[in-house]
């Protein structure tokens, strides 16, 4: 029986492996895919405090040997339910069919970003398209970029992107927003944002880095070119989390739980972009690894 197993080798759920293994812990990560998670598709992380510049795949690799040097083990294997309790201990299944043993879970399945489901969407990321204003902004101060989306989110970006941008377009389907009154408000006020509705991005156009974009409006099907050097799409996030919603309580999809990582159920912990929370950030997963594996720490030695 492993001490801890951690549901996921992404940011926060190898941060959680370097501190469980740190006190002792025995420690295994099942990972589904690949190490890393989003940040690997990341070009380049300028916002980590401490390190300048940095590929999201040097960050993950970095991390990975890191936490693999402390003595954590890296499984490839996906984790499809967890049974089991905190008085007698918690079994995981895995897709392999296999079964194993832990004292304490931590879930640090993630989320993945809802993509378009249009052509060439994936071959451009990182070249011209993000998924995170905040981390890929900074690379087009004083270019043309777009938004795409219309919740907060999108809305929140487009605004954080007219500080440094020459001109941001922010697309929406609907000529109705879902975002609050008042960052609409702060977004019409902005002289060199455009709001563009209600259109749909149907093509992208340029070789190797994004140039151009082909909107289609919804009420009357014309189509237009829209020339830009970036596009950020805000149209929501997907949590990783459906094989555990008769594990612990969802909110949204989201594991419910707040800044401690406990979850509703005792011995179970969530961390990162999977979790219930405001900011879903590189820095914010690591520490939330941290937090997790602490508390699950507590929770073997103090019961």
């Amino acid at each position: 029986m492993a001490d801890i197993i951690i549901v996921g080798a992404g940011p926060a759920g190898l941060s959680a492996a370097i501190y469980a293994r740190r006190a002792g812990m025995d420690t295994v990560c099942y990972e589904a895919m690949a190490y890393g998670g989003q940040i690997i598709n990341t070009p380049e992380v300028e916002n980590y405090p401490a390190i300048a510049h940095i590929s999201g795949f040097d960050f993950a690799q970095s991390l990975y040997d890191q936490a693999t040097a402390f003595g954590a083990t890296v499984v490839f294997d996906r984790v499809t339910s967890i049974g089991g309790d905190a008085e007698h201990g918690f079994t995981v299944s895995l897709e392999s069919n296999a079964t194993a043993t832990c004292k304490a879970v931590i879930l640090a399945v993630g989320a993945a970003n809802r993509h378009m489901g249009i052509p060439r969407e994936d071959e451009l990321i990182g070249k011209g398209i993000s998924y995170c204003a905040t981390c890929d902004g900074s690379f087009y101060k004083g270019r043309r970029v777009a938004v795409y989306g219309g919740g907060n989110t999108a809305v929140e970006d487009a605004i954080y992107l007219a500080a440094m941008a020459s001109h941001v377009y922010l697309i929406h389907r609907r000529n109705e927003f879902r975002a609050e009154d008042a960052l609409l408000k702060a977004c019409r006020a902005l002289p060199n944002l455009e709001l563009i509705t209600p259109y749909v991005i149907t093509a992208l156009e340029g070789s190797p880095k994004l140039t151009s974009m082909v909107l289609e409006n919804r009420e009357n099907g014309s189509t237009e070119r829209l020339e830009a050097d970036g596009l950020f799409v805000a149209i929501g996030q997907e949590p990783k989390t459906a094989d555990f919603r008769d594990t612990v309580k969802l909110s949204g999809g989201y594991v419910e739980a707040g800044e401690d990582c406990r979850t509703d159920v005792r011995g179970i912990f969530a961390a990162g972009d999977g979790r219930t929370k405001k900011v879903r950030q590189l820095t914010t997963a690591c520490a939330d690894g941290a937090v997790a594996a602490l508390a699950a720490i507590d929770f073997i030695r103090l019961g």
